[in-house]
């Protein structure tokens, strides 16, 4: 059984809510059948397949309705979510097992009972798929006559009536109507009906609204009048205080971000700026090193072609003036010129 199923059974669960549902879906809104008249019973059963094995299966909620001692039927109940063309060969395979269990019961004079099963369909589309075993099986027609037909109660939740949803006397009333409301995808508007059964709703809520902030709301059962208006101002206050804790941490991550890359590129200017700075001063310090090393150079050519000048005017030769000053024979003769 599927997380959505789990929720429906908490609520359904309460007799008071079972009974309501029987009433209105059966009844036609009499109150023929009372929530003290209710008792539990098994909802799991066992069956051997074709593989020989032995498997389960449950039923969602299921109840014995009792009158002084007298068992007037067992009553289950399905949720379905989605449509299921099989559903009434999964019918008959619950109220087979209910059968069953009577036949196989060790009192051979224990009482029969009906058996009735009611799937509560809280779908958006309308269930236009097979709702008895005719339907959805093919007879061939020599066999018609022989074959007998079931018949599946699948309830369209979502297209009850308005004449309907005022019959429910439970939470159930607040659930028929939210479901209606949101097929006809005009809004929600509030019921004000008080919530009897507050966290069986909470928890149906979060799980069909896909918002699971609805569990976790703060109603308290002792402060009473809790209704679909309080709880939807509970859920829009804490999720105004989520919003702002939400808007907090992402300012906070975005301001790091930003002050991320503002101080990357206040550092890229700066480092530019300081960079040029420094490389002036080097570029100066350098030049200042390179110029006197240049001078020095310079000044010790001019040095040797002075002396090579004065030894010419002596008439030293050209081989040894290039020995003792270390100039070129091109160099002498140029000043020989």
């Amino acid at each position: 059984m599927g997380q959505k199923d789990a929720a429906e059974k908490i609520l359904e669960d309460y007799q008071d809510v079972f009974a309501d549902i029987l009433n209105v879906l059966v009844f036609q809104g009499k109150q023929v059948v009372k929530p003290e008249e209710l008792c539990e019973t098994k909802v799991l059963s066992h069956y051997k397949a074709e593989d020989g094995k032995l498997h389960e299966q449950e039923r969602d909620v299921a109840k014995l309705w009792k009158k002084e001692g007298i068992i007037f039927s067992l009553c289950g109940l399905e949720n379905q979510t989605v449509i299921d063309p099989d559903m009434p060969l999964r019918v008959i395979g619950y109220d087979g097992a209910a059968y069953r269990g009577q036949l196989l019961a060790r009192e051979k004079e224990v009482q029969r009972y009906p058996v009735m099963t009611l799937v509560l369909y809280y779908g958006k589309q309308r269930w236009k798929t097979s709702k008895n075993l005719k339907e959805r099986i093919h007879v061939p027609k020599a066999l018609e006559g022989y074959v007998s037909d079931y018949r599946a109660n699948i309830f369209e939740i979502s297209y009850l009536s308005e004449q309907q949803i005022a019959m429910f006397r439970s939470d159930f009333q607040i659930v028929a109507d939210y479901f209606v409301q949101m097929r006809k995808n005009q809004g929600y508007k509030e019921n004000k009906k008080i919530i009897r059964h507050v966290d069986a709703m909470l928890k149906f809520l979060s799980v069909f609204t896909g918002d699971q902030d609805y569990e976790k709301l703060k109603l308290s059962k002792d402060q009473g009048g809790i209704n679909m208006c309080v709880v939807l101002q509970e859920a829009i206050e804490r999720g105004r205080k989520q919003g702002i804790e939400c808007g907090k941490k992402e300012g906070i991550e975005f301001g790091i971000r930003e002050g991320i890359e503002r101080g990357r590129r206040e550092g890229i200017e700066r480092g530019k700026r300081e960079g040029i700075e420094f490389g002036i001063r080097e570029g100066i310090e350098r030049g200042k090193r390179e110029g006197i090393e240049f001078g020095i150079q310079q000044g010790r050519a001019d040095a040797m072609l002075e002396i090579a000048s004065g030894m010419l005017r002596k008439n030293i030769s050209i081989k040894d003036i290039c020995e003792l000053t270390g100039l070129s024979k091109e160099q002498v003769r140029t000043l020989m010129e």
